[in-house]
């Protein structure tokens, strides 16, 4: 059993997206509207695999990614129509860590699901049996924040001189 949180601020997108991996069975869902709640069920809910949309309110998917990818790192397969026509936030994406990207369906996402779902499918499987790599990039967002944490807090005032 593949346990997978799909994260898309469409309610429709979830659901369809839900009724995808229920048909195909194997699979243990979990939902969020966005990155906010993607990080809480992420810790909660503890998936194997994440699918998840780049554009959405309160926190997109590039920062929710980026958060996953640092606080509990686990396959993510971005799933957004801005995969398609944005090579810019695909790059970014697969930098930041993500197992592949999908694009969403043009026009009815509800009529035209069956031409990506055997992917989709495909794909977060084959993203359940991988193993998420500790990148160089990882290592230096860390040490990145480690270093502004110290600048950002007030230093400690001085004694002053005997």
């Amino acid at each position: 059993m593949i346990k997978l949180l799909i994260v898309d601020d469409s309610a429709l997108m979830r659901r369809v997206l839900g009724g995808v991996f229920q048909e195909a069975g194997g699979f243990e869902l979990a939902f969020a509207r966005d990155g906010v709640e993607a990080l809480t069920q992420l810790h909660a809910f503890r998936p194997d695999v994440v699918t998840l949309d780049v554009q959405m309110p309160r926190m997109g998917g590039l920062a929710c990614l980026d958060r996953i990818m640092v606080e509990r790192p686990c396959p993510v397969l971005m799933v957004s129509s801005l995969t398609a026509e944005g090579a810019e936030a695909t790059l970014e994406a697969l930098e930041l860590g993500a197992f592949d990207v999908v694009p969403k369906p043009d026009g009815a996402i509800s009529l035209t699901i069956d031409e990506i779902a055997p992917v989709l499918i495909e794909k977060v499987r084959a993203a359940a049996v991988s193993r998420v790599r500790r990148s160089h990039r990882l290592a230096e967002r860390l040490r990145a924040r480690q270093a502004a944490a110290p600048a950002a807090r007030p230093a400690a005032p001085r004694p002053p001189p005997p």
